[in-house]
């Protein structure tokens, strides 16, 4: 297998928002970090916290359409691109969005993105999806339903609105 990740102890600065607005707040501290540099453009990394590996993607806004776009994929043994699947020992999903002055951050557990075809087990799975967070407006019936089921693992958050009790909800697999 192609390795395409580097570790790293230094946080990278684009991290410092998921530091400071979810994981101080719980008293979680990023300590390890596995750059993923092909997909540098989405921030791509893997972080391990107590023991628990978390895969962050931070997701791109498009200029045709509503919604952010983000990839999910590893290489296999060959090369290949394919998506993760749900055997893999990944705990949480994390996609950051920005938007001007807002931010927030989807926690998908494997379980959520098994369901609905984003990881390989109940369905192919993809390499990439579309998010919806709170403050976009879907215009279609796919968008609609997509954002329905993507909300509840939605937190917006910024310095002056942090929600401990979501967060710890969100992240309870982290405190153990």
């Amino acid at each position: 297998m192609i390795d395409n990740s580097s570790f790293t102890i230094r946080i990278p600065i684009y991290l410092d928002n998921l530091q400071k607005l979810l994981f101080d707040p719980i008293n979680v501290k990023i300590k390890e970090v596995r750059i993923e540099k092909e997909s540098l453009e989405y921030n791509a990394c893997q972080i391990d916290i107590n023991q628990k590996i978390i895969i962050f993607r931070k997701a791109k806004i498009t200029p045709k359409k509503i919604g952010q776009f983000v990839t999910l994929w590893k290489r296999n043994k060959k090369s290949t691109i394919k998506p993760f699947t749900i055997n893999d020992s990944i705990e949480l999903y994390v996609i950051e969005v920005l938007d001007k002055t807002k931010i927030g951050y989807f926690l998908f557990n494997k379980r959520i993105l098994n369901e609905k075809g984003i990881l390989s087990g109940k369905h192919e799975g993809k390499r990439g999806f579309r998010v919806y967070p709170s403050w976009d407006k879907p215009m279609n019936k796919q968008g609609l339903t997509t954002q329905n089921w993507q909300l509840p693992f939605f937190i917006e958050t910024s310095i002056e609105k942090i929600n401990i009790e979501s967060i710890t909800k969100h992240l309870n697999l982290l405190l153990n």
